[in-house]
């Protein structure tokens, strides 16, 4: 044999060596991952929305001293004005999300006669509002970096209305979110885990940067990743889709034929994140800062893959869940378990109303009616009084 062939030969064997060694170590590191999480989980209990009591201790513990109203109207208009007085429901005039709002006065009317009197000031942009660099303020917001923010967490609009709209599939938002539970559950059914494609899948806009990896190691393999930009409202070229087409929309229930399922966030935390579980996939979610009000009940490799913010492991996890179908498959259904048990219509309503008992204990003023807001019926309609 020649000697530079002979040096081919050897370094072809030595780096696939080194490449079988790295493998292995890296399928012992993560199913240790999965083993440890598994053993030190314990499932919540089942009633009382009690899996996501933690998250309301935590957000009203900078409160734990009483809210006053001088706290309370350093908010200013970060947010919507609500009070509700002998069991009644009242609003500003203002809305500057209508169906934001109306998402979001459906549970308030479903549980306004439980409630004392009071006032609040619930924020329904994308952003939160109170930044922890500043004095605590007394603000409702649906998500927002743990670390970074004092927001209150409440249950976003989305579970009733207000949803991102994705025209064509979706021209007034995602849908009610018990409706979409049987929608995707019956999807569920049409494509059990054997019959899945085993190939991780996106679909989205390029809201950030940081989801750009993804569609570039799609491009590099396509077997392994099948990752797409669509357009946005912001699109004016390729350009804006990474040098590439859009690719077109995909609906929920399409992607229930995928295997892996990747999560980002978006503005905010991402609307699309509970549905991905009644799939029965196995949901990759990017980063960790950003949360809704149920993420910290969901555990890393017992419910769900973590996966870093820049993505610089999204191979090695791709490979290891390619590698070991049993364990990712236990994954992917103690995820949809915990979302079909614990986030269900009546767990979004007992948050609220779990959330506004306590922080209402915490306010140290009786509010006055103001007459300029109007009354929010059932019906849909503002009364004005």
């Amino acid at each position: 044999m020649a000697p530079n062939v002979q040096f081919v030969v050897q370094f072809s064997t030595f780096f696939l060596f080194c490449y079988n060694v790295i493998c292995a170590n890296n399928n012992e590191y993560y199913l240790k991952k999965v083993s440890t999480a598994v053993g030190r989980y314990a499932p919540c209990i089942a009633t009382d929305c009690a899996c996501y009591a933690d998250q309301i201790t935590q957000d009203l513990a900078i409160f734990s001293k009483g809210i006053t109203k001088e706290d309370f109207d350093r908010v200013g208009e970060r947010g919507v004005h609500y009070q509700i007085i002998n069991h009644k429901l009242y609003r500003e005039q203002k809305c500057m999300f209508g169906p934001r709002c109306a998402g979001v006065e459906h549970f308030l009317l479903e549980l306004v006669k439980e409630l004392p009197n009071m006032e609040m000031k619930i924020n329904v942009r994308d952003y939160p509002q109170s930044s922890s660099r500043g004095p605590p303020l007394p603000i409702f917001s649906f998500s927002k970096p743990q670390a970074e923010n004092h927001d209150i967490m409440y249950p976003a609009w989305t579970f009733w209305e207000g949803g991102p709209a994705v025209w064509p599939l979706y021209p007034t938002g995602l849908g009610r979110w018990d409706l979409q539970r049987e929608i995707l559950s019956k999807a569920a059914q049409q494509w059990p885990w054997q019959g899945k494609l085993q190939q991780a899948f996106f679909r989205g806009s390029r809201t950030s940067a940081e989801r750009d990896p993804l569609v570039l190691l799609s491009r590099e393999s396509p077997d392994l990743v099948d990752a797409q930009y669509t357009k946005n409202q912001a699109w004016k070229s390729d350009r804006d889709t990474l040098g590439a087409p859009p690719a077109k929309e995909i609906s929920l229930e399409d992607h229930c034929k995928y295997k892996y399922l990747f999560n980002f966030r978006g503005v905010a935390a991402s609307f699309r994140y509970k549905h991905l579980f009644l799939c029965n996939s196995l949901v990759f979610q990017v980063g960790d800062a950003w949360l809704e009000f149920f993420y910290p009940a969901l555990r890393p490799w017992v419910h769900y893959i973590p996966v870093k913010q820049d993505l610089s492991d999204v191979r090695d996890l791709l490979e290891f869940a390619n590698s070991n179908q049993e364990v990712v498959r236990a994954i992917a259904e103690r995820g949809r378990e915990f979302i079909v048990e614990h986030l269900r219509m009546e767990d979004v309503s007992c948050y609220w109303r779990n959330l506004l008992q306590k922080y209402g204990s915490l306010t140290k003023w009786k509010p006055k009616r103001r007459s300029e807001f109007n009354q929010i019926t059932s019906n849909g309609k503002h009364d004005e009084l």
